[in-house]
């Protein structure tokens, strides 16, 4: 084999991670992150508080989520032009100043990421009803072995953090990314959440939303709550708790439509109206339920005992419109919520979080829903059309794709005059998208 020689030139300038420059673009021509910034936490001197947050959201978009990340990129010419920074800060400097200014800069960073949305006019895809999905689940965060402010033992078992994010549209927009101790149960503040979820998702789309939750939002004020606003439609998995299964397969035998999808194995599907109270005011709610009753296991043992499952769902939705099976075909997509969960944990690789600070740590988390959202648009813009050098089709891109094709994508940097020139090579498979997708940006 013929070995290699190695060299390190002096004068030329190479970077393998092109993509930033259309991060770049997204952070300074949409939303208002500097100006907000700028006036939000008055600064007499130092680096300023946008180059700080723009050089972490840097490291965050190729996948590097420590704080020892940014060494790695302090005397980067493309990185700081890319990004529009003046000066990078060292390690210590850069924890020092998000641990300083969390509670200042996180309210600005959130909404930095609905205008960055807003103003990028990002496609938010409705379902077939109409209806934009709205889907919000907790996850839990492995942070084992460590000695950070708020971990403590999550609902997997494990000690960390148990975030709460909120995602919209079938492109899975993130709004929040909030951080929560590991012990805190989903429903706990929760409307406090909605408080600030449910009005950005509608700066975002005019149409009806459907609120989706998992069997821990089972609860009466989270229903009376979503219940209160005309443009909010919800579906909520029932939490069945004690409940007497013979009793509901009775019910299920007098109201419900059976369906028998394989031999040993029979479904039915019925509506029931429930009344409850609060505050000397009646509610009426529709909840669709599914009793499957197993005689017999999928690979056809006979069960002594026949086995009964009851599921249900809360539903807003009219059932002259939308039928038992519809309700639960709607509910299923709010698995995907758990594909974007993971993409955050691996991808954005912030599963452990950085900092021992929980304010700290809270920032970190919707920094990397605005990186998140950021990286998303790049990969709808350049990875879906003809021109992507992905080739089987997709209705979005991982986060993982959209680094790996556009983000750590080599080039020469060429200083022609005052500007500077991206030389890609000639077997570059991923020029026309990263092109097409930087005039799109740049043109806005």
């Amino acid at each position: 084999m013929e070995h290699f020689i190695l060299e390190q030139s002096e004068t030329e300038i190479y970077t393998s991670h092109s993509g930033l420059a259309l991060v770049g673009l997204c952070l300074n021509q949409y939303g208002k992150l500097n100006q907000a910034l700028k006036s939000g936490i008055p600064l007499r001197h130092g680096i300023a508080h946008s180059d700080i947050i723009k050089s972490y959201m840097g490291t965050l978009c190729l996948g590097k989520s420590d704080f020892e990340a940014i060494e790695n990129y302090r005397h980067d010419l493309y990185f700081k032009s890319s990004l529009s920074i003046k000066q990078v800060p060292s390690t210590a400097r850069l924890r020092q100043r998000l641990d300083e200014q969390a509670e200042a800069l996180l309210p600005i960073v959130y909404n930095s990421n609905i205008d960055f949305m807003v103003e990028a006019q990002v496609p938010v895809t409705p379902l077939k009803t109409g209806h934009v999905a709205l889907d919000m689940d907790v996850y839990p965060m492995n942070n084992e072995k460590t000695r950070k402010e708020g971990i403590s033992r999550t609902y997997k078992g494990y000690d960390g953090y148990a975030p709460i994010a909120a995602y919209l549209g079938n492109e899975g927009w993130c709004l929040t990314n909030e951080l929560r101790v590991g012990k805190q149960h989903c429903q706990s503040e929760f409307q406090y959440t909605l408080e600030r979820v449910i009005p950005a998702a509608k700066r975002l789309t005019d149409k009806p939303l459907l609120v989706r939750l998992d069997s821990g939002h089972d609860a009466l004020d989270t229903r009376i709550w979503l219940s209160g606003d005309e443009q909010v439609d919800f579906i909520v998995k029932w939490n069945p708790r004690k409940q007497d299964v013979e009793t509901w397969l009775a019910q299920a035998e007098q109201k419900g439509q059976w369906t028998s999808p394989r031999e040993g194995k029979r479904v039915a599907l019925f509506s029931v109206e429930e009344q409850q109270t609060r505050s000397d005011k009646t509610y009426r709610f529709r909840r669709v339920m599914q009793i499957t009753e197993r005689t017999t296991t999928a690979s056809g043992q006979m069960l002594l005992i026949p086995d009964i499952e009851i599921e249900g769902w809360w539903t807003s939705l009219d059932q002259s419109h939308y039928d038992d099976a519809h309700i639960i075909a709607l509910y299923r997509d709010h698995a995907t919520a758990e594909q974007f969960h993971s993409e955050f944990k691996t991808d954005l690789d912030i599963e452990r979080l950085p900092s021992g600070k929980f304010a700290t740590n809270d920032l970190i988390m919707t920094l990397s829903a605005y990186s998140y959202n950021i990286l998303r648009w790049i990969g709808l813009i350049g990875l879906l059309g003809d021109i992507s050098p992905v080739r089987h089709p997709a209705k979005r891109r991982r986060i993982k794709t959209v680094m790996q094709e556009l983000m750590y994508l080599a080039a020469r940097v060429i200083r022609t005059g005052r500007r500077l020139k991206l030389r890609f090579s000639a077997a570059c498979t991923g020029f026309k998208a990263f092109e097409a997708t930087y005039a799109k940006l740049a043109a806005s």
